[in-house]
């Protein structure tokens, strides 16, 4: 497997550029946004870590770049900023996954091993399950044509479950997309969540998408 590190910060580079090497993989560093993207372009990666506080060409206007040219090498996003606004902007930029500097080198290694299993899930700008639509640039989403008022959270949860469609999403895994990475899965706030959803999603039409899997956690899809 040969991963691409675009991170500015030489230490942080080197550590990530040992670690996976030990790990099997093949790696190039570029220090870069102008030479991360050149080698995005050229290098036939299976992953790309990306930093998106990079100087000059940041990380986003790169990821933007890749995707807008139908480039869609699956991209790990790594930020100091763990903000949900900057994750959700990762994901709708066509990101994998996004991950909050510091971290555990275990954690990024199970996230590169999860994102290399299923292979690139870069989506369009409109995303459709059924009647169910997101537009992920102009922040909407609808149903049998009827606009759904949602809010920033609401937003990001659905879009989430459409990118990632016919998959069970564990509580853990929807925190840490939608909420602080370190959110105590024990709390109802996930589940609360889901049931507002439903209730905008839903309520008011025959085919229900958003499931609960006992156990597991949440899937939406049309099944």
């Amino acid at each position: 497997m040969r991963v691409l590190i675009v991170e500015d910060e030489p230490k942080a580079a080197t550590y990530l550029r040992k670690g996976l090497t030990e790990n099997g993989y093949v790696v190039d560093v570029a220090d870069t946004g102008e030479d991360g993207l050149h080698l995005a372009r050229t290098g036939g990666y299976d992953l790309i870590i990306l930093d998106v506080m990079l100087p000059g060409l940041d990380g986003w206007e790169v990821l933007r770049r890749l995707r807008a040219e139908g480039n869609e090498t699956p991209v790990l996003c790594l930020s100091a900023r763990g903000e949900v606004e900057d994750r959700v902007r990762g994901l709708e930029l066509g990101a994998d996954d996004y991950l909050a500097k510091p971290f555990a080198f275990s954690e990024l290694l199970a996230r590169m091993r999860s994102i290399l299993r299923r292979g690139p899930v870069w989506h369009p700008e409109v995303l459709r399950v059924a009647d169910l639509e997101v537009d992920l640039v102009r922040h909407r989403a609808s149903r049998a044509g009827k606009r759904l008022d949602l809010t920033p959270k609401e937003f990001a949860l659905l879009s989430l479950l459409m990118r990632r469609r016919g998959e069970v999403l564990s509580r853990t895994v929807i925190a840490e997309q939608v909420w602080d990475l370190h959110f105590d899965s024990d709390t109802n706030v996930v589940d609360v969540a889901i049931r507002r959803l439903r209730r905008k999603v839903d309520d008011e039409f025959p085919v229900k998408l958003i499931r609960t899997v006992r156990g597991l956690g949440y899937v939406l899809d049309d099944a």
